[in-house]
């Protein structure tokens, strides 16, 4: 097992301490593992996470904050923050490694990934561990649940576990640790738990039931649908087809736990735009080997542009600035040059947009508003 201590940004711009176990070989899954430990340093968490590295399993185990080496204060009984943290891990690891796919939670760990594995539409598998019944959501539709609770905990009850299973949809497993306490410090107890939910969590993770198991519904073609998903103030998440992205604003507005609304429009103009110059460049069978785009959104004075129709007030400005890189003469490049402005965004950006709004059909108040009797207005008072 190969370990890296690593630091992230959590909710609230707080920076969260962990640590991520890799297996010898290529992970199989990522698992993000939710203690409450004092620190991810601990024995127990440790001794969780290197046995499922031997199931070829990588794990990142972290500090809520205000624990161990992370910053910021502790949630105490709120799940809230420790609800974004988690969705903020799981950023993490889908940029830097692949998004994970297993949400194990130990005691106050385990209520927190139930709330948060609707806002990580990859998960496939839900461990908890030890876990105090709460008032979130039982995860998601499509991901399987494993139920892990000793029958002599003394400090989380047993009947948390029963109440637990009963507000969760199938596929649901109970798993009883007999004997062990809370922390499952002995060791055997500890290396038992994640040697069984190592297995179990195989059995979602095999590419014949990947196949079959059921995965988030996906947008119809050509909707791009929006909603906000619960984890921060602004967080979006945003479904195209099978494609699942979130957004945020920046702190200290919203926090920052995907892209700005801005940042996504300069997105979509520079994919267009690189595409397009690929297209061109390869029908012609010129040598460019890559594009890349660079993009910035502002606002100016009117009176700073001289060739723009508009004189008063603020306009939007966009600079791009493209790289082309190939063995390409000036002739070329300037071409490219004049073909970016050709890419469907940017004639979509310059032309004339119309933009209906509408309240969706069957809203509670769009139907009060309906059934509401039509009020008679009388002439205006002189």
């Amino acid at each position: 097992m190969h370990s890296e201590r690593l630091d992230f940004a959590g909710s609230g711009a707080t920076e969260l301490a962990g640590r991520l176990d890799l297996p010898e070989g290529t992970p199989r899954a990522f698992a993000l593992f939710a203690h409450c430990f004092p620190s991810s340093e601990d024995v127990p968490a440790a001794r969780i996470s290197e046995v499922l590295t031997e199931h070829d399993i990588a794990v990142l185990r972290f500090d809520f904050a205000g624990r161990g080496g992370s910053g910021g204060d502790c949630a105490g009984t709120t799940s809230g923050p420790d609800v974004a943290d988690l969705v903020r891990a799981a950023d993490f690891l889908r940029t830097h490694h692949a998004a994970p796919s297993i949400l194990i939670g130990h005691s106050r760990g385990g209520t927190a990934v139930l709330a948060a594995s609707e806002h990580v539409p990859e998960t496939r598998a839900v461990i908890t561990i030890g876990a105090p019944a709460g008032t979130e959501r039982i995860h998601r539709p499509g991901t399987a649940l494993l139920v892990m609770h000793s029958p002599t905990d003394d400090t989380v009850g047993i009947d948390n576990a029963r109440q637990i299973f009963a507000a969760a949809r199938h596929p649901k497993s109970f798993l009883s640790l007999d004997g062990a306490d809370h922390l499952l410090t002995r060791q055997s107890d500890a290396r038992f738990a994640a040697s069984l939910l190592a297995t179990w969590a195989s059995r979602y993770l095999d590419e014949n039931a990947a196949a079959q198991a059921p995965t988030a519904p996906a947008s119809a073609e050509g909707v791009v649908e929006v909603t906000g998903n619960g984890a921060t103030r602004f967080g979006q998440r945003i479904t195209l087809g099978r494609h699942l992205i979130t957004a945020d604003e920046p702190t200290p507005v919203g926090d920052d736990t995907g892209p700005s609304p801005y940042d996504l429009l300069l997105a979509s103009l520079g994919a267009c735009t690189s595409m397009t110059l690929r297209m061109y460049a390869d029908r012609k069978q010129w040598p460019l080997e890559n594009v890349t785009v660079s993009l910035r959104h502002s606002r100016i004075h009117a009176a700073d542009c001289e060739d723009c129709e508009t004189r008063t007030g603020r306009l939007d400005k966009i600079e791009r600035v493209i790289h082309l890189a190939g063995v390409l003469d000036e002739q070329q490049r300037q071409r490219l040059l004049d073909i970016a402005d050709r890419c469907p965004v940017h004639r979509t950006l310059h032309s004339e947009i119309v933009v209906d709004t509408a309240l969706a059909a069957g809203d509670p108040a769009d139907r009060e508003t309906r059934d509401a009797p039509t009020a008679t207005t009388g002439p205006a008072p002189a």
